[in-house]
């Protein structure tokens, strides 16, 4: 009797998890290392604003809130946000204006967003009309 070699048509996929966990961690971990540094575009609106809190960004990380300079170390500018949003008279409309330098890392851009998100505020990235 001849006995029938039979190919097994099964692909085990313990292999294939163990990559993919890999390079999900792999992703993970390079993924703070990341800077993203883009440029704001220009404004072609002729349409202004509101503006109750203007918040001034200097590319070296400098903030100057309603033309008050402000730490930008711990907890500061956070406290110095809220306190600014509540000396406002219209609290439910107030509007954070932030108007950053050239070549500001999008990271001092976003912990302004981020604290204005935090009040329920609305930010307004202020952009360069075009030249």
């Amino acid at each position: 009797m001849k006995t029938r070699n039979k190919v097994s048509a099964e692909f085990s996929m313990s292999s294939l998890t163990d990559i993919i966990f890999l390079l999900l961690i792999f992703f993970m971990l390079t993924s703070n290392m990341v800077q993203i540094n883009m440029e704001l575009p220009e404004s072609i609106s002729k349409t202004v604003s509101p503006t109750d809190l203007p918040v001034m960004i200097t590319k070296t990380g400098e903030y100057t809130i309603n033309n008050k300079k402000t730490s930008s170390k711990g907890t500061a500018l956070e406290k110095r946000i809220a306190y600014e949003v509540r000396q406002q008279t219209n609290k439910q409309n107030a509007t954070v204006s932030i108007i950053a330098e050239k070549n500001t890392p999008w990271k001092y851009i976003h912990r302004v967003m981020v604290e204005a998100s935090k009040l329920k505020v609305k930010a307004i990235i202020a952009t360069a009309p075009p030249q």
